[in-house]
């Protein structure tokens, strides 16, 4: 295994960082073939949540991480973790606005997924999602066939890439000033509905790609069943018949992106409603034959929080932003390096800053700007620091499965007929 883990090691360097195209290109479609040749493959979770429509005999909540810097690294930590508890019930994501400030396009995310999953000896599906596929809400209103054709643009291209988990986000259209719920829903309805077509018409043969919408924007008014009821119901009747719908619906339930941070830079208590998200998961399995409710803005959460997501019936949850703040305050993170960053962030996003926010509420909310742009120095630093950093992670993550309760959720399953390589 050292001499392969250091092929990947070497391969996944050139398929990300190689100057000449070509060879990029090429270091990723062998990575891909080696990945497949050992039993790693791309999936679809759509089955895993059809069947927890029925209420699933061992309540768990899939954790579906968002990794914006160090991408191999992390991922080879989540893998090494996910074999030591038996954890499949997994997911990989990258938000649209991820991909921009990260650098990171689908195909080059992925691939980095599938050579971490080699390189720890994974076998078997890896779920790899575009998580917040959002529509822009001022550009669709300047021209909403441009940002609709954009927004077809990405998936046909994370698709491409292995992105068989696909998360539409047009809760950023929700009319609030029409009178009634579904009216108020109706764009955000109608939107997700055209993405279903447009996403079960590109699938490749075998797969049916998980979908998933969002009824509530992260960060606004909590969710309600009358606010899932009226998107479902809206949703279903633009839909033609026998055509195969979400999996999932996102709701807002008290977090926001990232956690709240207060001006001396610790983090505001957030509350959960566990009520609304056992009320909304009850209608969407009941009423409509959805896998379940998903959580967005929740990795900043007390440790006693986690538990409580498998008891009120979440089906999934993401988590992010703890994940980069233990890259960032790791003591294995060269100070030069985070100061450098922190002070290109300072200069660059100058303008993002907020009257009245502190320099650490400035510097928390936005050094997530700082992995595309110090990429290479990241991916540059010496082994023992990586491994330091990526055992650390290890533990959180091992720490999340339990909690989350997806320990012992290794399955098999086959790659879909005439699966290969996309790139």
């Amino acid at each position: 295994m050292h001499e392969t883990g250091e092929k990947i090691d070497s391969l996944i360097r050139h398929a990300v960082f190689d100057e000449d195209s070509e060879a990029r290109a090429k270091s990723r479609r062998y990575i891909r073939e080696l990945a497949l040749a050992v039993g790693v493959f791309p999936a679809s979770i759509h089955g895993i949540y059809m069947a927890a429509s029925k209420g699933p005999e061992k309540p768990f909540t899939v954790p579906a991480i968002n990794i914006r810097g160090l991408t191999y690294d992390v991922a080879r930590s989540v893998f090494s973790a996910a074999l030591k508890d038996r954890v499949g019930a997994l997911i990989f994501e990258i938000a649209r606005s991820e991909i921009g400030y990260t650098g990171q396009r689908p195909d080059e995310y992925a691939v980095c997924i599938l050579a971490a999953a080699v390189r720890e000896g994974f076998k078997g599906p890896v779920f790899i999602q575009g998580d917040h596929f959002q529509v822009n809400a001022s550009r669709y209103r300047e021209d909403p066939e441009k940002e609709t054709g954009a927004m077809k643009d990405l998936i046909r291209e994370a698709v491409d890439a292995g992105f068989f988990n696909i998360d539409i986000d047009a809760s950023t259209i929700v009319d609030l000033s029409r009178p009634d719920l579904e009216q108020q829903q109706e764009m955000n309805c109608r939107v997700t509905a055209d993405m279903t077509r447009f996403i079960r018409a590109i699938e490749p043969g075998g797969v049916t790609i998980s979908i998933g919408g969002e009824i509530g924007e992260v960060g606004k008014r909590n969710s309600t069943v009358e606010d899932l009821r009226a998107f479902m119901n809206g949703y279903l009747r633009m839909l033609e018949p026998g055509l195969e719908g979400i999996s999932k619906i996102s709701v807002q339930t008290g977090t926001s992106h990232g956690g709240v941070v207060l001006p001396d830079g610790s983090m505001a208590e957030v509350k959960i409603d566990f009520d609304t998200i056992r009320a909304l998961t009850r209608v969407a399995r009941d009423e409509y034959r959805l896998g379940g409710v998903v959580q967005h803005g929740a990795s900043t959460l007390p440790d006693e929080a986690f538990d409580r997501f498998p008891e009120a019936g979440t089906l999934e949850i993401h988590l992010a932003t703890a994940f980069q703040n233990l890259i960032y305050d790791s003591p294995d993170f060269p100070k030069d390096l985070r100061d450098r960053i922190y002070r290109h962030i300072s200069e660059k996003f100058a303008g993002e800053r907020k009257a009245g926010d502190s320099q650490e509420q400035f510097i928390y909310k936005t050094r997530k700007k700082g992995f595309g742009g110090f990429k290479r120095e990241m991916w540059g630093l010496p082994e023992e620091n990586r491994e330091a950093i990526r055992d650390t992670l290890e533990s959180r993550f091992s720490l999340l499965f339990h909690k989350l309760n997806v320990v012992d959720t290794r399955f098999h399953q086959e790659p879909p007929p005439r699966f290969a390589p996309t790139r």
